[in-house]
């Protein structure tokens, strides 16, 4: 699609009923047979337009794909989302977006792919990215907060999805998975991993990559134990646009109250009580270490608060952590 359709889509979409060819002509500064090739390339694309001599044209339904006009409907943000650039393939939405950010994309603007090649999440694992049924995002941000801050956003995102998740699909019983992961079940059906590029006192810019499994119906065979669909779980078709936008209507609010703080102390409640591993025995691999303990809590600055044997409390600030097995 190219950037005419998807305004001309977009200007469809939120008239809700016929607009004249004419008018169509004047705002993009086209000819009428011009309007009439991008008509075709949309209905191509898979949108039902209605056209009627002497009335005009009207949308009458979309695809379920996350591009601009189809999430706008849904959000009642100000900013986040009110720019969406849409990619059938893209190699990763997160490398995308990084060089966008580097030539001045602004804050709130949003990578959107429906498929990557690419996907990728933390440690340098895969993120399997098949085409048309999953949601692959990345939001560009510009918080003028020290770089030392940035990792919370890891777990305010974490809590964003967690809310839009509970708005949209309704009863699946999501868990936060310190730090980056939503699971149901014990199976993962969300990462996050967040990029920046900063100085010590000074963040130029933030992306929050983001891939949520929505509609896939299977799993590969590596994965069946530890990844889930939204679809897997609930048996319904979940909207990819609405998602994408619930998401943003939560975060944009809880990103603007955390610039206003100095951590995380207003969202820990939420996060505790969802959290996976609260009150659980945990073991975290480090780069180069491994420790085990008892999850007491997250503290304001995003860590993991893990009790040792011994009583003693430390603060975990990255890792990978695993539940252990109850021994009978």
């Amino acid at each position: 699609m190219n950037d005419v359709a998807a305004r001309i889509l977009l200007r469809l979409s939120k008239a809700g009923d016929f607009l004249s060819g004419e008018e169509l002509c004047r705002e993009f500064c086209i000819t009428r047979s011009a309007v009439w090739k991008h008509i075709k390339l949309l209905r191509a694309e898979g949108y039902h337009v209605d056209a009627v001599t002497g009335i005009g044209y009207r949308l009458t339904s979309l695809t379920g794909r996350p591009v601009e006009a189809e999430v706008a409907p849904f959000l009642t943000v100000r900013r986040f989302g009110r720019s969406i650039l849409y990619h059938e393939v893209t190699p990763s939405t997160n490398i995308l977006a990084k060089s966008l950010a580097s030539d001045g994309l602004p804050e709130g603007c949003v990578v959107v792919a429906d498929a990557q090649t690419g996907g990728r999440g933390r440690m340098g694992r895969t993120w399997v990215s098949p085409a048309g049924v999953n949601l692959y995002f990345s939001l560009i941000l510009r918080p003028e907060v020290p770089s030392i801050r940035v990792p919370q956003l890891t777990l305010l995102v974490a809590a964003a999805i967690h809310q839009a998740l509970g708005t949209v699909v309704p009863g699946i019983a999501p868990m936060v998975k310190w730090p980056n992961d939503i699971l149901i079940k014990g199976r993962k059906v969300c990462g996050v991993l967040c990029e920046m590029q900063s100085e010590p006192d000074f963040t130029h810019f933030v992306v929050v990559g983001v891939g949520i499994n929505v509609n896939q119906s299977e799993m590969p065979s590596e994965l069946q134990d530890s990844a889930t669909s939204l679809f897997l779980e609930t048996g319904r078709l979940v909207s990819r646009p609405e998602l994408l936008a619930s998401f943003l209507n939560h975060f944009e609010p809880l990103y603007d109250a955390w610039l206003l703080e100095e951590d995380l102390g207003f969202i820990l409640p939420y996060l505790e009580r969802y959290s996976l591993l609260q009150s659980k025995q945990v073991t975290i691999d480090q780069l180069k270490r491994t420790v085990s303990g008892t999850v007491s809590g997250i503290a304001r600055g995003g860590e993991l608060m893990l009790d040792a044997a011994d009583g003693q409390t430390t603060l975990i600030s990255s890792g990978e952590a695993h539940l252990q097995k109850r021994t009978l």
